[in-house]
């Protein structure tokens, strides 16, 4: 009989400036210590005062990610579902707002028995008690925590105290690793370790050493940048660890085994590897290197005036899910990105799409760019270019079939047109009630709900059972009303929830593949498991190219 580990915990700060990969880290780390046998889960405590990202502005906090059990988090936590490959639940996800919440809900209840209830002990208390319970829920050998924000801010001190303490409690079963950046500036031509010696002093100053670093930066760590870290920051030498620009973040557990990490974590927290097994993820990762022959994909929609920067991040699961798919394929997925506003001003303009293998139009809110959207819609379904929409996407294709093939020229979606003469795209009277009384957050119809599928359809045909369930996150639904008169469109509803009889998934029969899901599908895409509907498309995709 194996046994039992003490629970191990392993912080994840950052240091200097944000964006410097703790997500990543983490979910990496999370991967490396799979692959010797441990149970991982991954946590992440976000600063914000938000109960959770739900109404957080997508073009500058990134992509709103859905649980399975209906929360909507921080895109980190899609990171670490790709990569340890497993469900990562609502308990895995806090706020500042969140914790803040249940402490004064539990006094307003007398549950602190009529003690005075103070910023410190009882916030960082329950942020330990929900790490704590995250690991008893996933029954996990490691927890990885990540910490949002950088070292130094205000916002985030109280996550910092709660892993003080819990290191003095457990201070075998703790572990910190400081991830932090190390600029080489243009002129000076050398990386300076200047910026991380004081993010770690600050650290300090909150009570913590930590126990490695990370040290991201454009080239690799050499050995005097080591040693300079090591002195200054009170670690072993080799606990400096060089995380250097990457191509693809698939990549970096292995970047970070060939330091051995993995070893050196397991000496730090008194554990001993089980087994020593990351050949299905190495195999993945060469396949992805070795696709070389490119699928181009133009994705049309309407968050894509800031640039390429917010982009990547607004649509991180699509594009993720692109590339699990594709690699599956040996194919190299280019991305186009198209602003629809475009072919507002200039419909003409939508023939430049025939350029493309196949055609995405992802989620959204909000009526600006919908009639470009449209436009394109209308495009890739006569001249019979794939064609993949996802929640917006395909209701805006639905409108599209009604307006020029249903001769339902007044169709519109009543997010459009509140008083549409025909609302293809309704509110359903749960959702009107939440608009009215302005109840947005954690409102929508969100996480898993079941689909049956119809035999002899796309959608059947790619998932190859019965029935799926599938991640939503959206207010609005297709109107049953018109289901006949789409139908003799030439629309098929292959899938439909059981228990509400809404349309789930939505294909236009004359074409070779034209595909429209309600729900997410790219929520639950990895890229040792890429999604069916997914890899479905592409190879759509691959047969239209020949």
């Amino acid at each position: 009989m194996a046994k039992r580990i003490h629970p191990k915990y392993i912080f994840v700060v950052g240091g200097v400036m944000s964006s410097v990969g703790k997500g990543v880290t983490a979910a990496s780390i999370g991967r490396i210590l799979q692959s010797k046998g441990l149970r991982v889960t991954a946590v992440k405590a976000d600063p914000y005062i938000n109960v959770d990202a739900g109404t957080m502005n997508p073009t500058e906090h990134g992509e709103v990610f859905v649980t399975e059990d209906r929360d909507e988090t921080d895109q980190d936590i899609g990171n670490y579902e790709r990569f340890l490959n497993a469900n990562i639940y609502s308990v895995n996800y806090m706020t500042t707002g969140r914790v803040y919440d249940t402490v004064i809900r539990k006094e307003r209840n007398l549950e602190y028995k009529g003690a005075c209830v103070e910023v410190v002990p009882h916030i960082p208390e329950e942020i330990i008690s929900r790490i704590q319970a995250a690991q008893r829920e996933s029954k996990a050998d490691v927890t990885i925590i990540e910490v949002g924000g950088t070292v130094g801010e205000y916002q985030n001190i109280l996550f910092l105290e709660a892993a003080r303490m819990m290191r003095t409690r457990y201070p075998d079963d703790v572990c910190f690793m400081l991830v932090s950046y190390l600029p080489i500036p243009e002129r000076v031509g050398e990386m300076k370790t200047k910026p991380t010696q004081s993010a770690a002093r600050t650290l300090n100053a909150a009570g913590i050493q930590t126990d490695f670093i990370i040290a991201r930066a454009a080239h690799a760590l050499d050995r005097k940048r080591q040693e300079k870290l090591a002195i200054f920051c009170g670690i072993p030498t080799d606990h400096a660890i060089s995380a250097p620009d990457i191509d693809m973040i698939y990549k970096l557990p292995q970047v970070l085994e060939k330091q051995q990490l993995g070893d050196k974590l397991l000496k730090q927290l008194k554990l001993k590897p089980r087994r020593t097994q990351m050949q299905n993820w190495n195999t993945m990762v060469a396949r992805a290197v070795h696709s070389t022959r490119e699928l181009r994909i133009a994705v049309v929609g309407k968050y894509f005036g800031t640039g390429d920067y917010t982009l990547s991040d607004s649509y991180i699961s699509v594009i993720e899910a692109l590339k699990h798919a594709a690699w599956a394929q040996h194919r190299k997925p280019v991305l186009t990105w198209i602003d629809s506003e475009a072919y507002e001003k200039h419909p003409s303009k939508a023939v430049e799409l025939k350029r493309y293998d196949g055609v995405i139009v992802p989620g959204g809110f909000g009526t600006r760019g919908v009639e470009g959207i449209i436009k394109a819609i209308q495009y890739v379904r006569k001249q019979k270019i794939p064609y993949l929409g996802l929640c917006y996407g395909m209701q805006l294709a639905m409108i599209e079939i009604a307006r020029h093939e249903a001769g339902l020229k007044q169709a519109n979606t009543v997010e459009m047109a509140p008083y549409a003469k025909h609302p293809i795209i309704h509110i359903n009277p749960k959702q009107s009630e939440n608009i009215k009384l302005n109840r947005y957050g954690g409102t929508m119809r969100l996480g898993a709900f079941r689909c049956k599928l119809k035999p002899g359809t796309k959608a059947y045909q790619a998932y190859g059972r019965n029935e799926i369930s599938e991640r939503h996150r959206h207010r609005y639904e297709f109107n049953n009303n018109y289901r006949v008169a789409l139908e003799k469109a030439g629309v098929v509803f292959s899938g439909m929830n059981p228990d509400q009889d809404l349309v789930e998934i939505a294909e236009y029969k004359p074409h070779p593949w034209f595909v429209g899901t309600q729900f997410h599908p790219e929520f639950k895409s990895r890229p040792l498991e890429p999604h069916p509907l997914y890899l479905a498309f592409v190879k759509a995709c691959i047969k239209a190219s020949k």
